[in-house]
């Protein structure tokens, strides 16, 4: 039996005033704004898929994914509803919608992707009353940078329609290819709904030792951990690779089940939000602590004790060891990448 092509359809639309991209590509605001304002998430999908030139767009594939949080599976049927109208080729999807940053910028890197959008509003609170957000990643696995933020959002400013097919429905559930004919296409639309982990665990073993890290966790001198993953994007990844892999105790990972509105915390790695991960290492029975935000990409590091470890410190950590690194090894080094709240330990 044939089936009907789906129908892409234009819908007009006004311009929003305060759809300017910051922080990579980047748009936060309150989750009542995203659900009440009348196309506030299309015209800004609309305008970030617009900033992709044409020829650079028609039949690309691109990666989706989210940290979970509220509105987030709403939010994705919205994004491929419009890249499958404006032309993109393949969309790769974590299941369920979940996918760490680090995930998608793995996967956009090793199938050769033009870019990504990840639905998170990064460390903010979730929930009705919370806030959500959408990231752009380009070609290269990372943030946006400020000339096609700035170009989404010259589109934004003067945005009068957009392109939709309303009645396409993805399972996210549903692992593997799922096929979609549209009107006035030569070539179905694709989505492949993917494992969350595994191109990223894949990824983790050609950089790191496992069988060394697997020893200091189950080894006779054994350090016992304690992962905080504040019921953010991370916790599959944690169970799966620290925990599965690995061979931390299971009850080593804390929090581990992505929840919409994060257990009503802020999933912010900090030593104000992050007590639970705080109290436990301060007993001592723990030699090494971590916390992750709710896309994954922002860590807080404990030593034994409750001793904090700031982002810099851990970098400079890294930088003095990497003999132990296999993949810098045989890839070399060729510099060191630190953010704004940055030491000189690194240069020590």
């Amino acid at each position: 039996m044939e089936r009907t092509p789906i129908p892409v359809l234009t819908v007009q639309t006004a311009p929003y005033e305060d759809q300017r991209p910051t922080g990579g590509g980047g748009l936060r605001r309150p989750t009542g704004l995203f659900e009440s304002q009348r196309n506030y998430l299309p015209n800004f999908v609309q305008s970030l898929l617009s900033s992709v030139d044409l020829r650079d767009r028609q039949g690309c594939t691109m990666v989706v994914g989210s940290d979970g949080r509220y509105f987030s599976k709403t939010a994705i049927e919205i994004v491929v509803q419009m890249a499958a109208a404006n032309g993109i080729g393949r969309l790769v999807i974590g299941q369920n919608g979940i996918l760490s940053t680090p995930a998608v910028s793995c996967i956009i890197r090793k199938i050769k992707a033009a870019g990504g959008i990840i639905l998170t509003a990064s460390h903010s609170r979730g929930g009705p009353g919370g806030e959500f957000g959408v990231k752009f990643e380009v070609a290269n696995g990372g943030p946006a940078p400020d000339i096609v933020s700035d170009k989404i959002y010259q589109i934004s400013k003067t945005l009068e329609e957009y392109a939709i097919c309303p009645d396409l429905r993805v399972d996210l559930s549903r692992l593997g290819r799922q096929e979609f004919d549209l009107e006035n296409k030569f070539k179905p639309f694709r989505v492949e709904i993917v494992d969350s982990v595994d191109i990223y665990l894949n990824l983790l073993r050609s950089i790191f030792d496992f069988n060394a890290i697997r020893n200091l966790l189950t080894g006779p001198n054994q350090i016992k951990i304690r992962i905080d993953a504040m019921n953010g994007v991370m916790g599959p990844y944690v169970r799966r690779i620290l925990c599965d892999e690995l061979g931390a105790p299971a009850n080593s990972a804390i929090n581990c089940i992505p929840l919409e509105d994060f257990g009503g915390q802020p999933p912010d790695p900090n030593l104000t939000y992050a007590t639970a991960l705080l109290e436990a290492m301060r007993g001592g029975e723990y030699g090494f602590g971590a916390a992750f935000d709710a896309d994954g990409d922002r860590y807080m590091i404990l030593g034994q004790n409750g001793f904090f470890v700031n982002a810099s410190d851990s970098l400079a950590i890294i930088a003095a060891n990497l003999s132990c690194i296999p993949y810098f090894c045989q890839m070399g080094v060729r510099g060191f990448g630190r953010s704004m709240p940055t030491s000189t330990a690194l240069d020590k």
